[in-house]
């Protein structure tokens, strides 16, 4: 079995990240520190894989990251948030979309090796890969993915803004509930969500999946759900894409938003405001997601932290029309 920077750093009593940085060469690393490493590099026969030789050399000064999808506004709001940052550090970045490619671990890991770290999206690398990564001692950054040991993770919350739109949505009379989204993984932002409101909700919902993230999935999700008997009076949708992609179903069908059915979205994409109706959401800090994210990524490359941190970031029920609610005019 190949020896793991792991291995290197408990054998030299040292952190990791003091191990990256001594092959690297970069960062403060005291005389006898190095000594020490070097030592224990060359006791247990350390041979870095074309992976660790490119993090060994430090020679790339840009950041990989790794979306299952650029389309849509929300993976958008999040790059965008992301590249700024990376910009003003000096840093490129060299991004990855997985839909429809095969031999995503291969891809991934070759992607590894050409960058001095990685922000990875949800659940987007395949475990094992991800497993290999954190042994390494490669910088990595989750985001929208629940805490995972020898990495950051950062996400916005979930769960108890779902109960408080599943709240809301009671205290307006609605009985019957369907929430609306992809197939569901277990510890996704997705999931959050649809335990959130089910908790408040209880059987009085059910889950109906969609194919993607998407307003054209949202459409046909939707319009096949409203032609059926015993149609929900709320749909409670994964994102806003879904959402708006239920709005244009229920328009086709004849059904008045909010009279006859309420609709409600997440993320708070600039479509959701300018809807009609206006769409109810959970407005998420999107480019903050992707600003945060490349200023944890640069701390653990530069060595600035060795520990990694699990970060929630605060979101807000923002109501308007689609559920029956006349706010005032909002002000921006």
């Amino acid at each position: 079995m190949d020896v793991t920077i792991y291995e290197v750093a408990r054998r030299a009593g040292v952190s990791i990240a003091t191990v990256s940085r001594t092959l690297r060469g970069t960062g403060p690393v005291a005389p006898k520190t190095r000594e020490k490493v070097l030592k224990a590099v060359e006791e247990l026969r350390f041979t870095p894989s074309r992976l660790g030789v490119s993090l060994a050399e430090g020679r790339h000064a840009a950041n990989g990251i790794v979306f299952p999808n650029l389309a849509g506004p929300y993976y958008t709001e999040v790059l965008l948030g992301y590249e700024e940052v990376a910009s003003e550090l000096g840093r490129s970045v060299v991004i990855l979309s997985t839909k429809g490619r095969t031999r995503v671990h291969d891809l991934v890991k070759d992607l590894a090796g050409r960058v001095d770290g990685l922000m990875v999206f949800g659940h987007t690398a395949p475990d094992d890969l991800v497993a290999e990564l954190v042994r390494m001692g490669m910088p990595l950054v989750f985001v929208s993915r629940e805490p995972l040991a020898g990495a950051d993770t950062l996400r916005s919350e979930n769960t108890e803004s779902a109960r408080a739109l599943a709240r809301h949505l009671l205290e307006h009379g609605y009985q019957r509930f369907a929430f609306l989204g992809a197939p569901i993984a277990t510890g996704d932002d997705v999931d959050e969500r649809w335990q959130g409101v089910r908790s408040v909700l209880g059987s009085a919902i059910e889950a109906v999946p969609t194919e993607h993230y998407t307003v054209e999935c949202g459409y046909q999700a939707a319009r096949t759900l409203l032609r059926a008997s015993g149609r929900p009076q709320a749909i409670v949708c994964s994102d806003d894409e879904v959402a708006l992609g239920a709005l244009l179903a229920a328009e086709e069908l004849g059904l008045a938003v909010p009279d006859e059915l309420a609709v409600t979205g997440w993320d708070d994409i600039m479509a959701a405001r300018h809807a009609r109706p206006a769409l109810t959401t959970i407005r998420q800090p999107m480019r903050e997601l992707g600003a945060r994210a490349a200023r944890a990524l640069d701390e653990l490359i530069t060595g600035a932290r060795d520990t990694p941190r699990h970060l929630v970031l605060t979101t807000e029920l923002v109501l308007r029309a689609s559920c029956g609610h006349h706010p005032q005019e909002e002000p921006r």
